[in-house]
């Protein structure tokens, strides 16, 4: 299994962060196995292009919210690892609090290993 999970939708509130916003938060490693993708579709000509990133941030997005990891952007990134063999891959990850408060995830927040998502 490449992904802990495929749904068609975010389950976790609106963050409202633009890519700006995203760009700002430093781009870590995620464990694949541990995430959960928002999107249940894959398109081939964009997981073949050679340019798939030049137009978007070149980390995925991922969302860390009710203790799961819910990738927002980056799907076609993180198959094009997964056929590569990889386990992880570099994405940039905010935590979402119960309370709405959003935030970068960072060793202090999170508490994790090295490697995001790795229990």
């Amino acid at each position: 299994m490449i992904f802990k999970g495929v749904l068609d939708q975010r389950p976790y509130p609106d963050h409202g962060l633009t890519l700006k916003e995203w760009s700002a938060i430093p781009p870590r490693l995620v464990r694949l196995d541990r995430i959960i993708t928002t999107k249940s579709v894959l398109a081939l000509d964009r997981l073949l292009a050679d340019d798939s990133t030049f137009y978007g941030d070149l980390f995925a997005h991922v969302v860390q919210w009710d203790n799961e990891w819910y990738m927002e952007d980056g799907l076609h990134r993180a198959v094009r690892a997964a056929l590569r063999q990889r386990t992880a891959i570099h994405a940039r990850v905010l935590v979402i609090t119960a309370d709405g408060v959003a935030g970068p995830a960072g060793p202090a927040a999170t508490g994790r290993a090295a490697v995001e998502g790795q229990s």
